[in-house]
């Protein structure tokens, strides 16, 4: 009789525990998700099987990774056959100055033969996609026209289209997602390698939905083949710390966030922070002495800058280290404010403003911003608010262009 009632009394709890177990696992499902963004790369368990049994080719560079390290390294331990790794403006391993030349080597670390596409390889050419089943990119952006992953991009595109290769886009979010902003570019005039595509400065797509832009849009001769590993947990306005620097002056979370607004600076007589281990979050000149207490001087620093403006010069300026971002994304727009006031604060006038290289009737700005019009403006004393009603039509435009491609809310 004891034995029936506690063999009993075991069926119950069982049953209850059943019971219980069967409730917690309905309440977890009715609970909205919680988890962490899961870049394109970490989900190794939706694209690994499809990359089996196939030579692969990655366009990659140091923010490509699968948790903490390199997708190359770790793609190679499970199996993958990477036959090549191409490289964009920085090389692979990312430590190259902007703007310098980047040669084709064997990487050290794995023996696999990198080609740079950045210079006069800006495109994959057919012989070196001969021995390649599947492409695929996997690189970090940070959603400005002027910076180059998305000119890479679409110069992969359109290798893989004309050589009938698809590419696989392991997608990351974009850090500055939530702002279009900008004049758009609309003259083949100001067509540069900081600038080849008809958007605003900040376009607010992942690499995975500018690759539908350009498909969409017309910019190839023909479409690309294209697999995108979504982003899990994200939309357009969710926060984003970058787990590795993007490039080398883009090395904090503050920089990345600053880039937009200071990259402009580039085409004026002001230095953002190059030359320094401050990057895009200062800015100065030294013939702003006197105006600005706020003082610090650009040096060559290999592997970063090596000729940065006013090499040597103290310069005097903004300190933006410290500036709340959450100001940037509240107001979601590009920053004009401080354009406007260095410009103004700047004695020579005449001088601000960078001229073109040799033989080029278009300064280094107009290339920069994708038109003429903004720099006109500025000098006219034009208000902040007009100059970004002067903005809207073109970008009314584009969003509604761009609402076509996205992937995420």
């Amino acid at each position: 009789m004891i034995r029936s009632v506690f063999i009993s009394f075991l069926l119950l709890l069982a049953m209850r525990g059943i019971e219980c177990n069967a409730q917690t696992a309905s309440s977890k499902q009715n609970k909205p998700d919680k988890r962490g963004i899961i870049t394109g790369a970490d989900q190794t368990d939706k694209y690994l099987q499809y990359l089996k049994g196939k030579r692969i080719a990655l366009v990659a560079n140091q923010s490509s990774l699968i948790g903490n390290k390199s997708s190359v390294d770790s793609l190679l331990s499970l199996g993958v056959n990477i036959v090549k790794v191409f490289g964009p403006e920085h090389g692979f391993r990312g430590n190259a100055s902007n703007g310098a030349v980047v040669n084709n080597e064997v990487d050290a670390k794995t023996g696999i033969p990198i080609i740079s596409l950045y210079g006069k390889n800006e495109k994959p050419k057919k012989e070196q996609l001969a021995d390649v089943d599947l492409m695929v990119f996997d690189i970090q952006d940070v959603g400005c026209r002027y910076y180059t992953n998305i000119n890479t991009l679409e110069y992969v595109m359109e290798a893989c289209a004309e050589n009938n290769k698809e590419l696989l886009i392991l997608d990351r979010p974009n850090p500055n997602a939530y702002v279009v902003d900008g004049p758009v570019m609309t003259d083949d005039r100001f067509k540069s390698a900081i600038g080849i595509h008809y958007i605003p400065m900040t376009h607010g797509m992942t690499i995975g939905e500018f690759a539908q832009y350009l498909n969409g849009e017309g910019y190839l001769n023909e479409k690309c083949r294209l697999k995108i590993i979504k982003v899990a947990n994200y939309d357009h306005d969710k926060p984003y710390t970058l787990p590795i620097n993007p490039s080398p002056n883009l090395n904090t979370q503050q920089a990345v966030m600053l880039f937009p607004s200071l990259c402009m600076f580039e085409g004026t007589a002001i230095n953002e922070g190059r030359g320094t281990l401050m990057p895009f979050t200062i800015l100065g000149a030294p013939a702003l002495k006197g105006q600005y207490a706020f003082s610090y001087k650009p040096v060559s620093i290999p592997g970063m800058s090596e000729r940065p403006n006013h090499k040597d010069s103290v310069c005097y300026g903004l300190d933006l280290r410290t500036y709340d971002i959450n100001k940037l994304r509240a107001s979601r727009q590009i920053n004009l404010a401080w354009l406007i006031e260095l410009y103004n604060a700047y004695p020579d006038k005449a001088r601000f403003f960078s001229p073109g290289r040799a033989n080029q009737d278009i300064s280094a700005f107009d290339l920069r911003i994708g038109t003429d019009t903004l720099r006109k403006q500025i000098i006219a004393g034009m208000s902040e608010a007009d100059i970004r009603k002067s903005w809207e039509p073109g970008l009314q435009k584009f969003k509604a262009i761009r609402a076509k491609y996205l992937l995420y809310p």
